[in-house]
């Protein structure tokens, strides 16, 4: 007889076929376990990041379990650190959260944004500008920026570009590790209608995508031309409008 250890002694009494199919059942009802406490952490994570800011998706998550989990009162279920949801399941809720909440007005926001960033990208075009992100994805919600990747050796030809815009920004410094070494990353802030972040990296760089934090895949970084293309055909109407009249009404009513 077939006597399978750390098992309820139960399964003593059935024969080594029906013993084999109750150890399935029990390995699949955990996995199923696990898959219901990833989703709860990956829900509870993406309202810590909706609602109340949490800016990082490792934060967001450790955050979530321990409320979920925690200390206070009574621990009924554990987790495990491969129970953690990965960062693109959180994006998947906070992006199924933003649309639930938003309504119509995150189409609008995101249609608005893809706009500011095409005519951002156009000032900014002797820079190489690459828009990434949210606003690239679609991906957005209140509080999301445009990113932009842009390309110079030298910050002073595009401070005094900025200048001439007659931008206000801010700049600071992101050290980021590459492999083995520390490299300094000049970011600036931007103030507009939307919040803006330029990545500034040398021209070389121009070819060498990283890896989102988000999915661990190379980067996408977005041309104004395929930005346009996207624009005629997720936006069709909108673009229609705007292209007649040159106005953005929605821009008041989604910031």
């Amino acid at each position: 007889m077939i006597v399978a250890q750390g098992y309820n002694t139960s399964l003593k009494l059935l024969s080594p076929s029906d013993q084999i199919a109750a150890m399935l059942m029990r390995k699949r009802n955990h996995a199923n376990v696990n898959k219901n406490i990833r989703h709860l952490i990956a829900i509870q994570a993406a309202k810590l990041m909706y609602e109340e800011g949490v800016d990082q998706y490792l934060d967001a998550k450790r955050m979530a379990a321990k409320r979920l989990f925690g200390k206070s009162g009574k621990k009924v279920i554990r987790h495990r650190p491969k129970d953690m949801p990965s960062n693109g399941e959180i994006s998947a809720e906070l992006t199924r959260l933003a649309r639930f909440v938003e309504g119509s007005g995150n189409t609008s926001r995101l249609f608005a944004m893809r706009v500011v960033a095409l005519g951002l990208m156009a000032d900014l075009e002797e820079f190489y500008p690459r828009l990434i992100g949210s606003v690239s994805t679609g991906r957005v919600r209140k509080g999301s920026d445009i990113d932009l990747h842009i390309f110079s050796d030298s910050l002073e030809p595009l401070e005094r570009h900025l200048k001439q815009m007659g931008w206000e920004y801010e700049t600071r410094v992101v050290s980021i590790n590459k492999g083995k070494s520390i490299q300094d990353y000049t970011h600036i802030f931007l103030f507009d209608c939307f919040p803006i972040e330029l990545s500034v990296y040398p021209l070389f760089e121009r070819r060498i995508r990283g890896r989102s934090s988000t999915d661990g895949r190379p980067i996408l970084r977005m041309k104004s031309s395929t930005l346009l293309t996207l624009i005629e055909k997720e936006h069709a109407g909108a673009w229609s409008h705007y292209i007649q009249t040159g106005e953005l009404p929605v821009i008041d009513a989604v910031t």
